[in-house]
């Protein structure tokens, strides 16, 4: 049976059901009772699955009760004991990661690590255009050649096979710390420590969504653990905290964009408030450049710090975002922040020229999924039209950016399509030159002359999916609230659920027959608002909403009621505090 849409709303300004939140109704109230909480923040904890006995632990993350035992990972031992092998007879190591946020965090932290315990460790990472994801022989032999015995992958190797191969041909071990889908079979390498490795137990299954960055801090507290065993820590060398590092764990997990919930929740809770020291160099050196608020939350890391970081991989220097976060020379790490910084900026015109021509383009918006490639476009830009255009059409989608006779792309998914496990299987129907990812995000690289066979595979495998299980664009609500109740106090409360992000949405709300004082035009995009309701009056924002049907909306509803659905933060105006709606959708 389907569910009653919520306040009626079957079709928003956006094009969305407004649908309510299933929760438990008693556990809601016993939720209150126990733990003096609001009713809407019971029920928003209710709503996430959030129970009894671990509603303190929710409220109150602490790594001590959440942190396994790392050795649940298939292989981390070996990978321990080799690592430490390494440090004991001063082999040369090299950290190889990924180009993106989750990469850089990763191959900092283990920097980091090694460099409290006096090692200096070779960082690698590959350039996005010229040696494209993951390892690759040429870079294994030029390791090789400076003379590397062991090689860590960060964020990336799960599934690359012939790269590893040769590495083990030239004598090089290698250590993967990845998190990617896994296929059966697994590269020769001395160990593959990987929560989505199909053989892993299934207690080791439940940290499967960690992050790279994740999984690396693990690797980190196993090889530390093995060092204090065997008395490597004196009081002349002591033993490092390991909590420094949780800055990078929590910038790389949020902007990977993994659920927060479980560990991750944790990892990020304890991270920004590492973050929030500015002990990392690198980090408040982006921050003062980039004018960051003094309070550190997930916003901040994953929309502010996190595109500039990631900005060097898609369009500059690739090493350029790790040697931010690794580096303490207060003249470098300033450098990188400014290039970094203006990285971003260009990239968001490339990517603003890309969606431009999108928008001209003919899609066929029947099809399961929207395929598009183009020879001009910048393969560091792709990924954000492609979630554009799965935003607009509310299919998976997938933008190859064509050099010569390849091409690289990037897609992004919805619902119950898995795009990783999609890319995976055209891989192995020897359609791709290389590909992987995750269920919401794939990445790939295509000989042009399979583009059409790629596209029939992928529709065909696609179509089946949403046949099955049709996708219809809805926006989940957390509850029904009135103007007059928005204070700072009721916005305090509703924190105690952050950080918020995947797996654990910021709680959004609706205002019921609210009619718009005022509605105007912000820096070309955004809408601000006035808003009036049983006397009461509330400020609002609409960022972005004149890329869509939103913001024609509201511009068309001054003076008339309509529902408004939206989250709630706590701003200061003029030196006064007040509570402001953050406005997603709207409805007659």
């Amino acid at each position: 049976m389907t569910q009653e849409a919520f306040l009626g709303v079957e079709h928003s300004a956006r094009g969305q059901r407004w649908i309510a939140r299933a929760f438990d109704e008693r556990l809601q109230l016993v939720l209150m009772q126990k733990f003096d909480l609001p009713e809407a923040l019971a029920r928003a904890l209710a709503a996430r699955g959030v129970g009894l006995d671990e509603a303190e632990d929710f409220l109150s993350p602490r790594l001590r009760q959440a942190l396994p035992d790392p050795s649940l990972l298939r292989d981390m031992d070996r990978a321990t004991q080799r690592f430490v092998q390494a440090l004991e007879s001063g082999e040369k190591i090299a950290v190889y990661g990924d180009y993106d946020v989750d990469g850089a965090t990763s191959s900092a932290l283990l920097l980091r690590f090694a460099r409290a315990l006096g090692v200096t460790l070779r960082l690698y990472i590959p350039d996005r255009i010229k040696e494209g994801y993951g390892p690759h022989e040429a870079a294994m032999k030029t390791l090789t050649k400076e003379g590397v015995k062991l090689v860590v992958c960060v964020d990336c190797g799960t599934t690359s096979y012939q790269p590893l191969q040769a590495a083990r041909e030239m004598g090089l071990d290698v250590i993967v710390i990845d998190h990617h889908a896994a296929a059966p079979l697994l590269p020769e390498v001395v160990a593959m420590v990987n929560p989505n490795r199909l053989d892993e137990s299934e207690e080791a299954r439940r940290l499967s969504s960690l992050a790279a960055v994740g999984v690396t801090y693990l690797f980190v507290v196993s090889v530390n653990r093995a060092l204090r065993q065997k008395g490597f820590y004196t009081a002349q060398k002591p033993e490092p905290d390991l909590m420094q590092f949780l800055d990078l764990v929590a910038l790389g997990t949020v902007c990977d964009v993994v659920s927060l919930t479980g560990l991750n929740r944790v990892f990020v809770a304890q991270g920004l408030k590492v973050m929030q020291a500015r002990s990392n160099q690198g980090l408040a050196a982006l921050s003062q450049v980039v004018g960051a608020k003094p309070v550190m939350d997930a916003f901040t890391a994953g929309f502010i710090l996190g595109p500039r970081i990631n900005a060097g991989g898609r369009i500059g220097q690739a090493d350029w975002g790790a040697r931010l976060l690794v580096s303490e020379d207060e003249q470098e790490v300033m450098e990188l922040a400014e290039k970094l910084h203006a990285l971003n900026d260009m990239r968001r015109a490339m990517e603003a020229q890309a969606l431009a021509e999108v928008e001209n383009l003919i899609v066929d918006e029947q099809s399961p999924l929207i395929f598009l490639a183009r020879a001009h476009w910048h393969p560091g830009v792709i990924g954000i039209v492609a979630s554009r255009l799965k935003d607009k059409f509310h299919r998976p989608a997938i933008v190859i950016a064509l050099e010569g006779e390849v091409g690289k792309g990037s897609g992004r998914s919805i619902g119950a399509v898995d795009l990783g496990a999609a890319v995976m299987a055209a891989r192995q129907q020897g359609l791709l030159i290389n590909g992987g990812g995750h269920k919401m995000a794939a990445g790939l690289t295509v000989e042009k002359d399979k583009l059409e066979a790629l596209n029939a595979f992928l529709q065909e495998r696609v179509g089946k999916v949403l046949e099955a299980e049709p996708f219809v664009p809805a926006l989940n609500m957390d509850g029904l609230v009135a103007s007059s109740a928005l204070t700072s106090a009721f916005v305090e409360r509703l924190e105690a659920l952050a950080p918020f992000g995947a797996g654990n949405p910021e709680p959004r709300f609706a205002l019921a027959d609210c009619k718009i004082l005022r509605a105007a035009v912000v820096k070309e995009k955004h809408v601000s608002l006035t808003v009036s309701q049983g006397g009461a009056r509330l400020s609002g924002i609409a960022f972005r909403a004149m890329e869509n049907n939103l913001g024609a909306f509201l511009l068309g509803q001054v003076g008339k009621s309509c529902h408004l659905a939206g989250t709630l933060r706590r701003e200061v105006w003029q030196g006064r505090e007040r509570v402001q709606l953050f406005v997603e959708d709207a409805a007659v």
